[in-house]
């Protein structure tokens, strides 16, 4: 009678695409040669940039986000951002199954007690290190099941906000944008006595919408899609966590664990598996 074979060999896959920062200095340089290329009408490049402009539209952009959000959603957002531009290579959901498999391992040959130490590994995410605590406390596989779905809808609705933020200040820097080009009319209509002054009051109206469209459109609103992306990929790891904690509990093959993850996991990133025919009988 032959039986899933316990024996699975796991080769290394692929290196992972670039992260966040290698896109965000991408995306900068092309900013700037775009820039480069229309400025060769006049042949300055610096034209583009008016520090009052920048202020206007950055800093009521600021201050707009600052009245519109808490502060502790403004931290939060803050340190998605930090992980997004430096992400941490731990937390690739490929890491995360690599690790579960091996867990699952352990526990299928040494028993569940085995992962009592790893509960308490700073190096496990948390939410699976609460899982591993849950599986050796004997805790029921139903109570297990609810717990973890509860603790992950709950941290989806927070990973929600920091891109929720960044879209807001997105809204934001349009319209700021516009309240500088209104300012810098302003200043024009009321010193035409003066031709000297009309050009810088000119240019801040002008430039007021283009830094608004650009912090919107080519900072921020990309930003918040790879928070989105981000908040995505945590959201599955712990969906591929339950699965794990629940086959350790029930002592199942890690082959059906290692189907399972890559049923999850988006089809250039799952993991590269065989199963030795020997190990059948």
């Amino acid at each position: 009678m032959s039986a899933t074979p316990d024996t699975l060999t796991i080769s290394e896959p692929a290196p992972e695409r670039p992260g966040g920062r290698t896109g965000i200095v991408v995306a900068a340089l092309l900013v700037l040669v775009a820039m480069a290329v229309a400025a060769t009408a006049d042949g300055s490049l610096l034209s583009f940039f008016d520090l009052p402009a920048a202020v206007i539209v950055v800093g009521a952009t600021a201050v707009a986000v600052l009245i519109s959000t808490p502060w502790r959603d403004l931290r939060e957002a803050a340190a998605a951002l930090a992980r997004v531009i430096a992400p941490r290579r731990e937390e690739a959901p490929l890491a995360v199954a690599r690790t579960l498999i091996e867990l699952a391992r352990q526990a299928r040959h040494h028993g569940v007690l085995v992962l009592q130490r790893r509960a308490a590994d700073p190096a496990l995410p948390p939410y699976l290190r609460r899982g591993i605590g849950f599986a050796v406390d004997g805790s029921p596989e139903d109570e297990v099941d609810t717990l973890l779905r509860l603790e992950a809808h709950a941290a989806a609705e927070r990973d929600r906000l920091p891109a929720a933020v960044v879209r807001r200040a997105a809204d934001y820097a349009p319209a700021m944008g516009l309240i500088g080009t209104l300012i810098g009319l302003v200043q024009m209509l009321g010193r035409l006595n003066d031709p000297a002054s009309i050009g810088p009051s000119l240019a801040v109206a002008l430039l007021t919408t283009f830094y608004g469209a650009v912090l919107a459109h080519v900072v921020l609103s990309p930003l918040a899609a790879k928070l989105d992306r981000r908040a995505a990929d945590t959201a599955m790891t712990r969906t591929m966590v339950r699965f794990a904690i629940l086959l350790i509990i029930r002592r199942e093959n890690p082959s059906r664990l290692a189907l399972m993850l890559n049923s999850v996991l988006p089809p250039d990133r799952q993991l590269p598996i065989t199963a030795d025919p020997l190990a059948a009988t």
